[in-house]
């Protein structure tokens, strides 16, 4: 099968959703130096529902970039990972959020140009 991510069918397509949504580079970059529970997770993204979190997660682990394991625990402990293609993403991720930090003032001062026209 030939690859378009312009089409909606693609998987593709599909990935490149999941990994553009809201939430997903956030979570990928708090699993990036390792294991973490939920509660952790959630309270490095500020902002994140207990419902888009969770829902952003079980995405995640659709696609084979998270793990989460369920420890047999009183009370239950469940933890999250990313997989070894979850992993594969850090750079991409990475450079991303580099190019944000880096670009935000030249973002900001467009934006205010922008505005002022309006």
């Amino acid at each position: 099968m030939q690859a378009d991510p312009f089409s909606a069918q693609c998987p593709s397509r599909q990935v490149l959703d999941r990994i553009g949504d809201r939430w997903s580079v956030l979570v990928i970059l708090t699993l990036a130096d390792g294991r973490k529970r939920y509660g952790e997770v959630a309270s490095a993204i500020e902002g994140v529902s207990q419902k888009m979190l969770t829902q952003t997660l079980r995405g995640l682990e659709r696609d084979g970039l998270v793990t989460r394991t369920v420890h047999a625990e009183v009370p239950p402990r469940v933890d999250y990972e990313l997989t070894r293609l979850g992993r594969s993403l850090l750079g991409a991720v990475g450079a991303l959020t580099d190019w944000a930090t880096v670009h935000i003032d030249d973002v900001v001062e467009a934006r205010a140009s922008y505005d002022g026209r309006r």
